[in-house]
């Protein structure tokens, strides 16, 4: 199976016009996804492992990895955050 990295393929979809306005729509929950990826990825740990460190479920830890979770409270977030020595930030920007 060919791997693809996750820059390479955006860049050769985000040419498609219909595909760019939904990432566009979704680009604050993608970027927190990738941030995810990238820190447990840093620290070798798979989706389970994270998810026990967090103490919640893997498929909570794929749903947000996943870009799609929906209604992600701030307690999750500190969880996972804590799980990764990091800290969420959350602010408001001019639309």
């Amino acid at each position: 199976m060919k791997e693809y990295k996750f820059e390479d393929l955006l860049k050769s979809e985000m040419g498609n016009e219909r595909f760019r306005k939904e990432y566009e729509q979704f680009e604050d929950e993608f970027c927190l996804a990738e941030e995810v990826i990238r820190l447990r990825q840093e620290q070798n740990l798979s989706q389970n492992d994270l998810a026990k460190i967090a103490g919640t479920s893997q498929p909570a830890i794929a749903r947000l990895e996943s870009g799609k979770y929906q209604n992600v409270s701030m307690s999750f977030l500190r969880k996972v955050g804590r799980a990764l020595n990091a800290v969420p930030e959350v602010h408001f920007k001019k639309a």
